[in-house]
């Protein structure tokens, strides 16, 4: 069956305000352009490795866990912290810092070093910022230089012993009390941190780093320094989110990154109102969701629409609406890289997930007009889709069981652990 509209797969074609899809039946290459509007500057992760700051308007195409890429959309946030690199402007208490000592993530000499003195005492340096009592989330990079780091979060934490504890060198922390701790191995020595946190002041808050002798330190040890240990840090950002987003820069004021927005792809040659098979290759940027994020086709219209996605109960689910409508989901990991086709025709629409087919529904029939647009929207205005694309494909017709298990399963054991970014034992 054809096949009219392709996007991804490690083909990638972007410029300001535009992104690529494309049908190429019978040889022949049509565009079915995406309409891309992001109304700040945003940062990704390119081929090389490297922190890339890419302009507004334009679709990231980000490498951070895939060879090939992924279509990177992300919701607004905002970093709080002002000095997110120059770490010179945070105070430091029996700590030096030594700003452009060390070529940082985004490939350029302007990572900090933060160096203790040879005292015996607590070791530390500490940004003030003004926030509410919600949620936030630290993100920041770090990288051995004879200490561990433990993060904290001055006298207005949860509890007054809230910390963690970080090793540098192997990748492990110790936690006491954060909430949703990470650290990844960005390369070259470089650790990606992020940790959660709910104040309770709006006032008198602050993000602190101290140097510690091991992994095991109580919270701000004592100890005795030699002068020229400590850290190499890099890109600190705190959002009031439960999960950390792609790094905000900032010098000497908070900055917001402004939503991603992507739809208008295809047109009514591309799409079938009787039948047709809609794909994706998506994972979600968090564990958790509050409101539908979506991919669907459809006429500019909330009730006449199909849309494959992450529901508000951080389900996987793909969703036919006509005069009536028909709801399928199920409790997979969402921010794990899915393969999800919703096949329909006339009172026979099935829901295929990652070679097997879940569920499928005989009652609900065609749609009551034909769909002209393919965006990363469930409702055309509404509900964007916020997450990590690999693929999305198109069918103007259905296809068969053997087709939609080929199509949604990995083709070897190898292809499984690379695409989903997992460790061979």
């Amino acid at each position: 069956m054809a096949q009219t509209l392709k996007f991804g797969k490690g083909t990638w074609a972007t410029k300001t305000g535009s992104s690529m899809a494309y049908n190429d039946q019978n040889g022949n290459y049509k565009p079915l352009p995406f309409n891309v509007e992001r109304d700040s500057i945003a940062t990704r992760v390119n081929k090389e490795g490297l922190i890339e700051v890419v302009g507004k308007d334009k679709l990231r195409i980000d490498y951070t866990d895939s060879a090939k890429g992924v279509a990177l959309l992300e919701n607004s946030s905002t970093n709080l912290v002002t000095y997110s690199q120059n770490f010179s402007e945070w105070s430091q208490t029996r700590t030096s810092n030594t700003d452009n000592e060390i070529i940082s993530p985004d490939g350029t000499l302007n990572a900090s070093l933060i160096t203790e003195d040879a005292t015996l005492n607590t070791k530390f340096t500490f940004l003030n910022l003004s926030t509410t009592t919600n949620e936030h989330t630290l993100s920041f990079f770090a990288k051995y230089k004879g200490r561990y780091l433990q993060v904290l979060f001055g006298t207005s934490d949860t509890s007054g012993d809230v910390y963690i504890n970080f090793d540098l060198q192997n990748g492990t922390f110790n936690n006491n009390g954060v909430s949703n701790p990470s650290i990844q191995d960005f390369g070259n020595g470089w650790y990606n941190i992020s940790l959660s946190i709910t104040p309770i002041v709006t006032s008198d808050f602050g993000v602190l780093f101290s140097l510690i002798p091991s992994l095991t330190s109580s919270r701000l040890t004592s100890y005795q320094g030699d002068g020229t240990s400590g850290v190499y840090l890099y890109g600190a950002m705190l959002e009031q989110n439960s999960f950390a987003t792609s790094y905000i820069p900032t010098s000497g004021s908070t900055v917001q990154r402004q939503a991603d927005v992507v739809n208008g792809s295809g047109n009514s040659e591309v799409f079938n109102d009787s039948e047709g098979v809609l794909f994706a290759d998506i994972a979600s940027n968090s564990d958790t969701t509050t409101a539908y994020n979506s991919i669907g086709i459809g006429s500019n219209s909330s009730n006449n629409r199909i849309s494959i996605g992450f529901d508000a109960s951080s389900n996987l689910y793909v969703f036919k609406r006509t005069t009536s409508q028909w709801l399928s989901n199920t409790s997979n990991d969402i921010k794990l890289y899915n393969k999800i086709a919703i096949s329909y025709n006339t009172n026979d629409n099935h829901f295929w997930l990652n070679g097997f087919k879940i569920d499928s529904d005989t009652t609900i029939g065609d749609l009551s007009t034909k769909p002209k647009e393919l965006g990363f929207e469930a409702t055309f205005g509404g509900n964007n889709f916020y997450g990590k694309t690999k693929e999305i494909g198109y069918y103007d017709a259905t296809l068969t069981d053997s087709e939609l298990e080929y199509l949604t399963s990995y083709r070897s054991l190898n292809e499984l652990v690379t695409e989903l970014n997992l460790n061979t034992l």
